[in-house]
């Protein structure tokens, strides 16, 4: 039976997928006393499980000349075709806006970027606030396996600036030490392997948020967000929500998870580092996440000590610290969440724009291989090693560079790859700016939605700017242009530039 599942094409098991989650809404409408939102939710799981069995008869004999190929198609169809069949009950349960509407926030929902149209999230039904985390949760358990399983091999994803150490290699080593798998037995097996982490993960969190303080749905739907790192909430964010600090500790402890792949993968690529700490995008995270919040707070300190405000007594200035550290993980990791002492932290600084501090950590993003967004960590850190033996050999023009030959190898070819990842991505904004300008949106406004898109990083539009930016104001087409820009952020444009590859093609 396992054998004839993996043996359909991804695309097909994933709208399977999709049609069976249509039934937790339906359950979650029904325990309400909520039938007409229960009935479209079962009557949606009723026609999507039909398309997928008709769609499943007419590929079972489908053979791919090329199946890593074909498994990367089914991704990029996944992410923009997918989203049709999630918005379909959600149109119809809504009942107030358009279907574009609803494509663009299941769209939203699926790449795990948590863009929302709904500014007032009290006036959605609670059912569909939990389809929105859903869809959101399935889209980060998505690209958590496919990563492994998909862009890893094809050293895509981030793992390409270790091409020359080759990720693929050693992962074919350390599966054949084991048993050879075809590209369609490795994704089984790294789905078995990751989903019960990554729902046991969600469920822990669940139940702390509840014991929190939080309700079953809001926790619920906070714990998905976290895990995917979508920054879906049916409150309007956890500072609307009911934990206070205890929640946003525990919500902390749960985005450390999105600074490397190594905090829940470490050993199914045939790695060769046995501990976290000796992971260097962890290590750039957590320095990060000591830099900038020390910044920020000494800022806050000698600014309101100097003014001789009332804020510069250590109750503020512990609440100031743990705003900045708590919401510059959280869109570091491309979550977007919000601390509750955030906006006392911002007053206190004097900035502005304090977002702008949060659109360069959202630009940085997570670890590869995680359901963060961004650059990426690894490629900011050989990008950082590579300038600091340029910086050397300033110095000494003769010196020979050490740190091991891993270290040279990705100084040299990753830091090429890495510096032409970052050109990529900085012509992508400028291109999604000037396709949004001409909808008519101002030059401000196109740049932070951008940049939300492509770092997928939806709540990033509402603090980055001096004035939020709310997704409801903008037009059709700019929805469309941004809903495209966050499929494109969410698999990376090196992926789909490689579908471009006439080699790929090639039986």
């Amino acid at each position: 039976m396992l054998k004839r599942l993996t043996a359909l094409p991804l695309f097909v098991l994933l709208m399977a997928i999709g049609a069976a989650a249509m039934i937790v809404p339906a359950l979650h409408a029904y325990g309400r006393s909520d039938y007409f939102t229960a009935r479209i939710f079962l009557y949606g799981t009723i026609l999507a499980s039909f398309l997928t069995l008709l769609i499943g008869l007419a590929t079972s004999t489908y053979a791919p000349k090329s199946v890593p190929r074909s498994q990367l198609i089914a991704l990029l169809a996944a992410f923009s075709l997918l989203p049709a069949m999630f918005a379909l009950p959600f149109y119809e349960a809504m009942r107030s806006i358009s279907f574009l509407d609803a494509w663009f926030e299941m769209v939203s929902s699926f790449t795990t970027t948590g863009a929302t149209l709904f500014d007032r999230p009290f006036r959605v039904n609670p059912s569909l606030h939990l389809w929105r985390a859903l869809v959101g949760w399935l889209g980060g358990l998505l690209i958590w396996v496919a990563a492994l399983a998909i862009l890893a091999p094809m050293n895509l994803g981030g793992f390409e600036v270790q091409a020359s150490q080759n990720t693929s290699d050693r992962a074919l080593r350390h599966s054949r030490s084991e048993k050879r798998l075809e590209p369609s037995e490795r994704l089984a097996r790294y789905a078995f392997r990751l989903i019960p982490i990554y729902a046991g993960l969600t469920g822990l969190l669940w139940v702390g948020l509840m014991l929190a303080g939080e309700g079953a749905l809001v926790a619920i739907c906070h714990a998905m967000s976290v895990m995917a790192t979508s920054g879906i909430s049916p409150v309007g964010g956890i500072q609307n929500g009911a934990t206070g600090i205890w929640g946003e500790i525990l919500i902390f402890i749960f985005l450390l998870f999105a600074l490397s792949r190594m905090t829940f993968s470490r050993g199914m690529l045939g790695d060769d580092r046995d501990r976290i700490w000796r992971d260097p995008e962890f290590r750039l995270g957590l320095i990060l996440l000591a830099i900038v919040p020390s910044l920020l707070f000494l800022r806050h300190f000698l600014g309101a000590a100097t003014e001789g405000s009332d804020a510069a007594n250590l109750g503020a200035a512990l609440s100031a610290i743990w705003g900045a550290l708590f919401t510059v993980l959280s869109f570091m990791t491309t979550t977007g969440f919000e601390s509750v002492h955030w906006i006392g932290s911002a007053e206190w600084s004097g900035l502005e724009t304090p977002g702008l501090i949060l659109v360069g950590l959202a630009l940085i993003g997570g670890g590869v291989a995680t359901t963060a967004g961004g650059v990426k960590l690894l490629r900011v850190y050989v990008l950082y090693r590579h300038g600091l033996r340029e910086l050397e050999r300033l110095v000494h023009p003769n010196s020979i560079g050490g740190d091991g030959a891993e270290l040279r190898r990705i100084r040299r070819r990753g830091a090429l790859i890495a510096f032409v990842f970052f050109m990529l991505f900085a012509l992508s904004i400028a291109a999604v700016m000037l396709a949004l300008s001409l909808t008519g949106l101002q030059f401000e406004t196109a740049m932070v939605l951008a940049v939300s898109a492509l770092a997928t990083t939806g709540p990033l539009a509402e603090v980055a700017a001096e004035n939020p930016v709310l997704y409801g104001g903008i037009p059709d087409a700019a929805k469309m242009i941004l809903a495209a820009t966050m499929v494109m952020g969410r698999l990376e444009l090196l992926a789909i530039i490689a579908l471009l590859n006439p080699d790929i093609w090639r039986s």
